[in-house]
């Protein structure tokens, strides 16, 4: 049977081919682009895995050494399309990391060899989604001062946020998105484990009034130490969008110190960094 069946796909091979060859002029451009990353991932395949072993022993070491060691490794490549391979495998790791803090490294990668044209994306398309995620990113890594943006309370007076030296955390949302909409059911639960003073700030980024007025009575804390602050934007005349990479809802940041402590947060890492926050409070008020 196997024998007939490789008779079969070898009579077959001279139709199927020039079936391709009288595809469209895009459909073969497609077929030759797909055709291209299939024969690079064999390719590669035994240099990504390892890629993935190095990854795992750079795990418990901080950006700027893996900022270096990458920056070695990248470097060494001689051949161009090999350090194109690398450079951006890298990037891709460390933009997708479920590992918050890890995403600087994608940043470094882009500003050291993507920006600088030291390696050049595989398409238009590539280039554009490096561009965005640094442009979403740059400015809210862990460690960097928070932005400050300048908002509308609800009844129309300005505030700049975050307050200096507070405690923070920053919810953006949006009244019509499911998994805000979610998040608002779960933050009450997480809001009373909080022990310190803290300014919550629930930033509404869509422009409806009334949306705006329902969520706001939706969201609220009986703990006193949380003061529960609603903001929006309804004239689009804030930068968070750019200072926050708010393209998307919800994002949540934790801010210390005037520092970004905690990025893009789901509700039990929310919990997790609010716990921590709570023992180091308390040995300073026992200190």
């Amino acid at each position: 049977m196997r024998y007939r069946l490789l008779i079969l796909l070898l009579c077959l091979l001279p139709v199927l081919a020039l079936h391709a060859q009288d595809l469209p002029d895009y459909a073969q451009e497609e077929q030759a682009r797909l055709d291209s990353l299939d024969a690079e991932a064999a390719r590669f395949a035994p240099l990504d895995s390892l890629l993935t072993q190095f990854y795992a022993t750079l795990l418990r070491e901080d950006t700027d050494v893996k900022n270096a060691e990458f920056d070695v490794l990248i470097g060494s490549c001689r051949d161009s399309l090999t350090r194109q391979h690398v450079a951006l495998a890298v990037f891709d790791h460390y933009r997708f990391s479920r590992v918050m803090g890890e995403e600087a490294v994608a940043v470094h990668v882009y500003d050291a060899w993507i920006a600088s044209g030291k390696v050049q994306p595989r398409s238009e398309f590539e280039l554009f989604e490096a561009e965005r995620f640094a442009l979403e990113n740059r400015k809210t890594l862990i460690g960097m001062p928070a932005p400050k943006v300048t908002l509308r309370t609800p009844c129309g007076a300005k505030r700049t946020i975050p307050d200096d030296g507070k405690p923070a955390v920053l919810f953006f949302y949006s009244p019509g998105c499911s998994k805000c909409r979610l998040e608002t059911h779960a933050l009450p639960a997480v809001l009373a484990d909080v022990a310190f003073p803290l300014n919550f700030y629930a930033v509404d980024v869509d422009t409806d009034r009334r949306a705006f007025r329902s969520f706001r009575k939706a969201l609220k804390t009986s703990n006193r130490q949380v003061k529960m602050i609603h903001l929006w934007d309804p004239d689009s005349e804030s930068t968070l969008l750019i200072d926050y990479g708010v393209f998307s809802t919800p994002k949540v940041f934790v801010v210390w110190e005037g520092e970004i402590l905690g990025r893009r947060l789901e509700m039990d890492s929310l919990q997790e960094i609010i716990h921590y926050i709570n023992l180091l409070y308390g040995q300073e008020k026992e200190d």
